[in-house]
Order: C-alpha cells, then structure tokens, then sequence
C-alpha cells in the first residue's frame, strides 16, 4: 500500500497585523506576489523587509548624463536599483558592469534584474569589494561613469542574522561578506579601552566614548559575554543611566545607531577601503569620465570631498560638485533612510 504523502510545510503567518519579526513579513520578502502590500508599507514612509530603496536616482541620473552605448561601473550593487535605472538609459547596446562584496544578497540581485530583462550582455555583475575597481579597467578598459553608494542596504539593515541592527537580536557580526575575516564580537575581544574609545570617536562621533568603552571592555574583562546585538545594545541603555530621564530613550537611540556603525566601518575597513577606491578612480575614467558617490556620515563625506578637490587642483579632474546634493524634502519624508546622504561629484579632465 502506498505510503500517505507529507503534507507540504506551511508558510511563517502574519502574528496578528502587523508581524514584527523579519522572517514573519512574507509579503514585503516576496514583492512580486504581494506588490498590493508592498505598496502600502512604501506609501508610510518605510523601506519593505528584504527591500532597499534607491536614494537621489533623479539626481544621479541628471548628473552621470548617461547614454545608449556608454560602459559603466554601479561599485556598489546592492539591491540593484540604480543599476536598473542606469540600464534603462544604457539601452539597447550599452553595458553596466556592476560589483559588490555580500555574497548573500548578490546572486538575488542578479536574479531580479535578468527577470527585468537584462542578462550578462547588458549588465556583467561580479562579487568584488570596490577598492578593487583597478580589475574591472582591466576587463573592460576605463569607463565613461561611475557610481559609488557608500550605504549600507536596508536588506543587510532588516535581516537580525547579519547584525547590523540593535533593534532585534541576533549575532554581534556586522561583516559586509560575512564568509570573509571576523565579526565584530570577536573584534570587541582584542581591543583595549582605549582602542575602542577611539573607534567610536574617530567612525562615530560618539560623545559619550569613554564610559561605553569602559562598560563593554570591563564586562569582556569579567568573562561576560558581549556575542549579540542585543547584549550590546543592554550595556549602552544601561551605562546611559547618567543621562537625564528624559533625554534617556532618544540619547540611548542615538548612540546605539552610532555604535554600531564605528564597530561596522571598523570590522569592514571602510575608510582604508574608500581610500583605495578613491586613489585608483581617476584611471577608471576616460577624459570627460563622470563619477557620482553618495556618502552617509562625515568620515566618508570627508574623504570624497578631500580626493577630489586634490584631484582638481591637480587638474585632474575638470570640475567638482563645490556643495554636497541632498535629498529632497519629498524624498527624506517619502524614505526616511536619505535623511543623512550627500551626493559629491566631479568630471575628469
């Protein structure tokens, strides 16, 4: 007699309306499906679980003046957004290389943008970390555009597996490429007070360095744990007792974000990394070469800023933006994520 066949493995249900959990929103990881809901969430002024949403495209595009035939770089893939929109003006006979260094989400990209309609002969992606852009010239010869987002995506921000927010918990790792060197928990294990306070003075601006440096290398010195996301986020709420009441909640929000991002750009190298794109990207360009970088906090800003106003001075590059762009005021209220960016430009000679 033939065996009963299983019963197919339900899908994770809604907890009541409004699902809190990651793995919970169904229908915003699954936007074709559910485009209905997607919208919904987009229309509140949030970015959908498992979504990123693209930041200043107007903006990119009217600068980078892309058109049909040109060859051009997106070094930071993402969710693909800006790529989709630089492959619509690239078309029909243009070609987009386009790179990032999460090996999680970049086969996903890979796979939205080929049911969009653009395969290997428009957009040739690759799992590549962007100081590296030397290799890409080397494929493709230099570029006629450029473009650079410096934020981190609202998928590797949502996802509490990855670490990257304090607002679930989850293992302490904030890795861009998390099969590549190690999480920021074992990061917190080899530095000194000091070490640490510097890391949040010098990624984050943390005016309150010193006491959250002290409170989470005293409890690594007591043998206590500091693994997840939440153990770190407990010892910032309550070292920030010091803190007035009511400035309490805000203060303790404020310095969590920090937190989290000096330990990020500590565990990925990203201004060592920054650094080394910046001094190679002149040689990506061909003469009249356009490159736009979108930064999201003043150590990042401050570097493109200082690159290419030494490279014009050098007359190596014709002209640069002399102000950051920003959002606009529809677009910061439409995606509150923009609030921070600035978008820096220039033109090689």
């Amino acid at each position: 007699m033939d065996q009963p066949s299983s019963k197919p493995a339900r899908r994770v249900r809604y907890k009541g309306t409004h699902p809190k959990a990651f793995q919970e929103k169904y229908k915003e990881l699954q936007p074709d499906k559910y485009a209905a809901d997607v919208e919904k969430v987009k229309q509140k002024g949030a970015t959908p679980a498992g979504m990123h949403r693209s930041i200043c495209v107007d903006e990119i595009l009217d600068f980078l003046q892309i058109r049909p035939g040109q060859k051009g770089l997106d070094a930071t893939l993402g969710y693909g957004g800006h790529s989709l929109e630089m492959l619509r003006q690239l078309s029909p006979d243009g070609i987009l290389y386009a790179i990032d260094a999460d090996p999680i989400e970049l086969p996903k990209t890979r796979e939205r943008l080929a049911a969009l309609g653009f395969g290997e002969e428009q957009v040739v992606i690759q799992k590549m970390n962007f100081c590296d852009i030397h290799l890409i010239v080397q494929q493709a010869g230099q570029l006629d555009f450029v473009l650079a987002d410096l934020g981190v995506s609202s998928m590797q921000i949502d996802n509490p597996e990855r670490g990257f927010t304090f607002k679930a918990d989850g293992p302490l790792d904030l890795r861009l490429n998390p099969r590549s060197g190690k999480p920021a928990s074992a990061l917190l294990k080899k530095l000194s007070q000091k070490e640490l306070q510097t890391i949040l003075v010098e990624n984050a601006d943390e005016p309150y360095a010193e006491i959250l440096s002290v409170a989470i290398t005293s409890r690594l010195a007591k043998g206590l744990p500091v693994e997840t996301t939440g153990q770190l986020r407990d010892i910032i709420r309550d070292t920030l007792v010091v803190v007035p009441k009511d400035e309490r909640p805000e203060t303790i929000k404020k310095s969590s974000q920090r937190c989290f991002q000096a330990l990020r750009i500590a565990v990925n190298q990203e201004f060592e990394v920054l650094e080394k794109f910046l001094e190679k990207l002149p040689d990506a360009l061909v003469s009249g070469g356009r490159v736009a970088i979108l930064s999201f906090h003043s150590g990042e800003d401050r570097r493109v800023k200082k690159f290419f106003q030494h490279y014009f001075r050098e007359g190596i590059f014709s002209e640069i933006s002399l102000e950051p762009i920003r959002p606009s005021a529809k677009e910061i209220f439409d995606n509150p994520r923009a609030r921070s960016t600035k978008m820096r430009w220039a033109v090689k000679a």
